[in-house]
């Protein structure tokens, strides 16, 4: 069996959660701040924001909870990628020291709004780090797209693209999470829903039998929205983004789908902090993981 065959396996079948821990350049600020790092600690845009980030994410990494027996995955950012845990390359730490299998993000961020949605900006070195990936054995990757509005043009725009990469992806040997995240203070968010889960049906199956993708999607306005495409043969798996709801919130909605799982970036660091011992620390992240895993494990 091969390295991407083990992933495959437990990707597809084993009780868990993805941890989303790819904030990006644009995004990083932001986690940072709610971490509790002073703004006099690192520059923002330069080496000691990306520094202090993957210290953080190093921390979490390396705290006892963060393990494959209840963490599935972990997407990451490319410089996260790019860098070391304990001399090894992360995904390969992830993969070895923790049994988590790991996911790098691809894309470049958001287009303007336009028909409703924001589509993906252009991605002109994916190729390229397709290629790098798959040399520092990932298994998947994630790209976001959002929808704000009920527009039915701009939904099928953006599941024609997402599933459009998403077989360039597959394409290089990886296996894509495609994400066309839904804006949970539209007010058209349950009708936004039903235009999506009808367009990710056709994408699904425009796929053949060796085409195998994840979807990563906000967490529905029905309960168990979204079954049709978790039984889908060509989806590997559902999971959910926290979308901004706070954790309990999130966590509440996910305990009631059936077969969907978190991946959760926000909700991850809530109540964890630059400036606890390590003690504190690891019993926090240790809460909410145990948290987000029961949620993900069983409908209520």
């Amino acid at each position: 069996m091969t390295l991407f065959d083990e992933m495959m396996k437990k990707a597809s079948s084993a009780d868990g959660f993805i941890a989303a821990l790819d904030q990006s350049g644009g995004s990083t600020p932001k986690a940072l701040q709610q971490y509790g790092v002073p703004d006099d600690a690192y520059t923002e845009g330069e080496e000691s924001m990306y520094e202090m980030v993957h210290q953080m994410r190093t921390r979490m990494i390396t705290s006892p909870s963060f393990s494959g027996d209840k963490i599935l995955g972990a997407i990451l950012f490319e410089d996260t990628m790019d860098r070391t845990i304990e001399d090894l390359p992360t995904g390969q730490f992830l993969w070895e020291k923790k049994g988590i299998i790991p996911f790098i993000k691809c894309d470049k961020g958001l287009a303007s709004l336009e028909n409703g949605v924001q589509l993906m900006k252009p991605m002109p070195q994916l190729d390229g780090l397709l290629k790098k990936s798959v040399q520092k054995n990932m298994f998947g990757t994630k790209m976001r797209s959002v929808i704000q509005q009920a527009n039915p043009d701009g939904i099928k725009a953006v599941v024609d693209q997402q599933f459009e990469i998403g077989k360039q992806i597959l394409a290089s040997g990886l296996c894509p999470i495609l994400e066309p995240e839904v804006d949970i203070n539209s007010p058209d968010k349950e009708t936004i829903e039903d235009l999506l889960k009808t367009e990710m049906l056709k994408g699904l199956d425009s796929l053949d039998e060796t085409q195998n993708v994840m979807i990563k999607l906000s967490l529905p306005t029905k309960v168990n929205h979204y079954k049709e495409l978790i039984a889908h043969p060509r989806c590997v798996r559902v999971v959910a983004l926290s979308g901004g709801y706070p954790r309990d919130e999130a966590n509440e909605i996910l305990s009631k789908q059936e077969g969907m799982i978190a991946s959760f970036s926000r909700a991850l660091l809530e109540g964890l902090a630059y400036e606890q011992d390590q003690a504190d620390f690891d019993k926090t992240l240790a809460e909410t993981v145990d948290s987000i895993y029961q949620a993900s494990k069983a409908p209520l």
